[in-house]
Formats: C-alpha cells, sequence, structure tokens
C-alpha cells in the first residue's frame, strides 16, 4: 500500500477527527467556577464542620429543605454560608446530593479516586520504545461508562534508520476503575505512516493499516493526575504476504475531568 504524502496527512488527520467527533462530549455545566451557586438540602439534615477535614468538628446542622451559598472548594470540602449566616465547610459525599433551584442534581466535578471513576474526558503524553525506535504519544478520550472509554492517539517515532507517524483509535475497558492501581485492556486500529532516511537510493514510504491489542494499568497520584504504563502489540497489516508484528512500551501521565 502506497500513498502521497498529501494522502497520508488527509487519512490521519481524517481517523483523529472521526474519532473526536463520534466521542465529542456535550458542555458540561458543572459548578467548578467562581460562582457562588445557593443548593438545597434533599437530605434529613447537612452537617457542617468547622474546617475542611473530618478531624473538624460539627458546629451546626442544615435541616432539609434549607438553603446554603457555596463559597468556595478545596478538594473534596466545599464552604457554605447558610441563610443564618454560619460559615462551615461540608464534605463533597454529603454536598453531592444537594440540588440546584430547578431540583436537579450539580456535577460538582470530583476529584480523586471517586474523580477518576466518574470521569468524562482524560487527556495525556507518553513515552516509550517501538520497536527499537522512540516514541511520544499524546491522547484524549472520552468515557461513555466508568469502565469504557473510546480514545485517540496520536504518535511520533524516531528511529536511527527511518521516522514515522501513527493515528489510532481505541477502546478501553478498565474493569475495576476504584483500585488505586487499576488494569485496563485496549482494542483498537489506526494508520502507520513510515518514512526512511535513505538518500542515496531513494526508499519508499510505506503506510499501512495496523491493529492493536494493548494491557496496561492506571496509578492514580494526586488530585486529577494519574501515571499510566501499557505494552501494546501491534499488527501491521501490509500489502505484502506477510504481516509484521512489533511490540511497544511505552509510560505517561494523564490528567482527568
Amino acid at each position: 500500500m502506497s500513498l502521497g504524502a498529501a494522502g497520508v496527512r488527509h487519512r490521519l488527520v481524517a481517523l483523529i477527527l472521526f474519532a473526536l467527533l463520534g466521542s465529542a462530549p456535550i458542555a458540561n455545566a458543572g459548578w467548578f467556577s467562581s460562582e457562588q451557586p445557593d443548593v438545597y438540602v434533599v437530605d434529613p439534615y447537612l452537617d457542617i464542620h468547622t474546617g475542611p477535614g473530618r478531624g473538624f468538628p460539627k458546629f451546626y446542622v442544615a435541616e432539609k429543605g434549607e438553603t446554603v451559598t457555596v463559597l468556595k472548594r478545596r478538594t473534596d470540602w466545599f464552604k457554605v454560608r447558610t441563610e443564618r449566616g454560619k460559615e462551615g465547610w461540608v464534605p463533597l459525599s454529603q454536598i453531592s446530593n444537594t440540588r440546584d433551584e430547578g431540583g436537579e442534581l450539580i456535577d460538582w466535578g470530583l476529584i480523586g479516586r471517586d474523580g477518576f471513576v466518574q470521569r468524562r474526558t482524560e487527556f495525556g503524553f507518553a513515552g516509550g520504545d517501538f520497536d527499537g525506535a522512540r516514541t511520544l504519544s499524546a491522547w484524549g478520550g472520552y468515557a461513555l461508562t466508568p469502565n469504557i472509554m473510546l480514545q485517540v492517539e496520536a504518535s511520533k517515532i524516531l528511529g536511527d534508520f527511518s521516522d514515522g507517524e501513527m493515528a489510532l483509535a481505541s477502546i478501553v475497558l478498565t474493569p475495576f476503575p476504584e483500585w488505586w492501581v487499576s488494569p485496563y485492556f485496549a482494542l483498537g486500529t489506526g494508520i502507520l505512516h513510515i518514512d526512511p532516511h535513505t538518500t542515496v537510493v531513494q526508499a519508499e514510504d510505506r503506510t499501512d493499516e495496523v491493529a492493536h491489542a494493548a494491557l496496561g494499568a492506571n496509578v492514580w497520584l494526586s488530585k486529577r493526575f494519574v501515571m499510566r504504563m501499557e505494552y501494546r502489540r501491534h499488527t501491521v497489516l501490509t500489502s505484502r504476504n506477510d504481516n509484521q508484528e512489533i511490540d511497544q512500551w511505552k509510560a505517561g501521565f494523564s490528567v482527568f475531568f
């Protein structure tokens, strides 16, 4: 299979745009801004602490139907003001069950391992080895469920005798997203373009389709950051009779929202 340089670029861009548009999330109207929203207590009560932590004592209880104003956030704790002017701190576990003025649950943009489980988008970068060549990769993903994510990835391959570019679209399965070290599996397809360095004899550029399977692990670090380690097996579907098998190892970091 052989394409001109313009054709290669067009196929790479088309693959990435198709995957992104197919998985693009609807705009999130979550409360993670400088606004001070009023929320309504729907549980029998809302415990208010003197500080942002379980070690701080409770000093006031907001009752069901009462309105509280959210002033600011510190990780998984929210500073609030009650109708009577009492100011204190409420944990995410309690405030996540309050409602807005329309009676709808509010998206508080969870942080931490609970946030990773309920993430919608994830973006990251990594470096690694691709059959002896160095690779630099960037990816973005959209979670359909806590266990299933659609992901697109673009990679630059830097070798001694040739360079290359690769664009992939994958489905990532994470059976235990709540674990601190969370294994995942991935299957996908894409396009690989190889550009040889030869100058004495002009070698032909190669563009081939690839399929891959991957096994990896996400390691939750802190707040919104995750370290990712992965082994991937690529099958290059060449125009010749023999397909090529390539191993890839990589490690990197991602941030989720």
